[in-house]
């Protein structure tokens, strides 16, 4: 997993004050390939002061945010935070975040004060698709749960970054985002109903498990569903059965998107030739692994590197939160 952008704004917001987070609608590539699609972005918020009430699209209830609790937001969600399940949303996140004096914004009434700090991280696109398997659409970690005091220490070392602009603060922003998001994933992990979901179950199955860390250890190997029955302990109906029932996929289809998700890596570094990549992801010629690639991944090798040249140069990508 790689961010490759990470923006962040304290919302300083007084009663009574609403604010809705649309979803953003995924923009699809043009032909000229000079932009990359924004749906590697997802929204983080802390409440670092007072109490408010968050409401999520497809969660019924209104749910209650004191000092402490932090969520992480795909772009695909729809959100409403205000002050009282009573106000009106009379402003977007968006709107708001426009008018900020610097990394900080005001909106509200200049009643009971609350404090959020909000960030919104980008990925490059080869973390794109595991990230996307794994999280789920909404992810709530109240202040009392496991973790939250690394969460509140590393969100307040990004706000100092991102407030002095000293040399290098980017890059120390940038890799405490990274730190951020992997400690967001601890916490949700840690709770031990999301163990029993998709991806999560998969891993935390003994057997399952082992094939996955197989696949996953070594992706260049001639990997059949008896093989990786054998490294699961199963027989091989009950493995590709369970595996499927699990992933939604069968063994060898994830074999294959494993090794387009390491072939985008190598080929983002840029500095081997496509035998040389294809071999180290299991591909005995160029051709058959380009007959993959593009299968998988909907786009020849080179389109693909091409597109992801024009996405690095445009200045138009957005690195401030829109939550």
């Amino acid at each position: 997993m790689h961010i490759t952008a990470f923006g962040q704004h304290r919302l300083e917001a007084t009663a009574p004050w609403g604010l809705i987070q649309a979803k953003q609608a995924n923009e699809r590539l043009p032909p000229s390939g000079k932009r990359i699609s924004p749906s590697d972005v997802a929204h983080f918020a802390m409440l670092s002061r007072g109490n408010c009430w968050l409401s999520v699209e497809g969660i019924s209830d209104p749910i209650p945010l004191t000092g402490g609790d932090c969520f992480l937001l795909d772009r695909d969600t729809s959100i409403v935070m205000r002050d009282s399940p009573r106000t009106r949303p009379r402003s977007t996140f968006e709107e708001v975040a426009a008018r900020a004096n610097g990394h900080v914004a005001h909106y509200g009434g200049g009643g009971t004060p609350t404090t959020i700090v909000c960030g919104s991280f980008s990925f490059d696109r080869a973390s794109l698709r595991p990230i996307t398997q794994l999280l789920p659409n909404f992810i709530l970690i109240k202040s009392d749960q496991a973790r939250t005091l690394a969460l509140h220490s590393t969100v307040q070392a990004l706000a100092s970054e991102m407030a002095e602009q000293a040399p290098g603060s980017g890059v120390v922003a940038t890799r405490l985002a990274e730190v951020l998001f992997i400690q967001i994933l601890r916490a949700h992990i840690a709770s031990e109903p999301e163990r029993n979901k998709g991806w999560l179950r998969s891993v935390f199955d003994p057997q399952l498990g082992a094939a996955l860390s197989a696949i996953h250890e070594r992706v260049h190997a001639p990997w059949t569903v008896e093989s990786l029955a054998e490294a699961a302990g199963m027989s091989r109906s009950a493995f590709a059965a369970r595996f499927k029932e699990l992933l939604g996929q069968t063994p060898l289809e994830y074999v294959t998107g494993w090794r387009m998700q390491k072939a985008i890596q190598l080929l983002e570094q840029r500095d081997k030739k496509l035998i040389d990549v294809a071999r180290l992801v299991g591909y005995e010629s160029d051709a058959a692994f380009s007959k993959a690639f593009k299968r998988v991944v909907g786009a020849n090798t080179g389109e693909y590197i091409k597109r992801g040249l024009a996405g690095q140069r445009d200045p138009d990508r957005a690195e401030s939160p829109s939550l």
